[in-house]
């Protein structure tokens, strides 16, 4: 995962989201990092900044946020329990987004529907709408 001898290797910002599996493509996680939504030690970055063993990352993705240090390089995408390997998260990081996961769902929150109701969706809207009315 590191360089030979303990040389301090680096590869760009995007390949390595995509490869501790952050985002499903390298244009995704480009589309991340010129948004504004990942940052490199505390500063906005762009996709081939260099990143190496010991930066810290701040990762925003939709309304959850990870704050990690890089652990390790990858230039492939591996699994998940290989990817994991790559960073380690902060506990309090860590935590917050599991209560935020946890809340969310609690709630019945999921992702917004996407695309037009279905006839079905319209017939409980309806339902919905004519109940409320009585």
């Amino acid at each position: 995962m590191t360089g030979e001898a303990g040389s301090p290797e680096t590869i760009r910002l995007d390949k390595w989201l995509w490869a501790a599996r952050f985002f499903k493509t390298r244009q995704l996680a480009v589309e991340a990092i010129n948004g504004g939504k990942v940052h490199v030690d505390g500063l906005r970055a762009k996709p081939g900044k260099a990143v190496r063993v010991g930066d810290r990352l701040t990762i925003h993705k939709g309304s959850l946020a990870w704050e990690l240090v890089v652990r390790g390089i990858s230039r492939q995408r591996r699994g998940a329990p290989e990817a994991a390997l790559l960073y380690e998260e902060d506990e309090a990081s860590r935590l917050r987004r599991q209560a935020l996961v946890r809340e969310r769902r609690e709630q019945g929150l999921g992702d917004p529907p996407k695309g037009r109701p279905t006839k079905r969706d319209r017939r409980e809207i309806e339902r919905f709408r004519r109940g409320a009315e009585t």
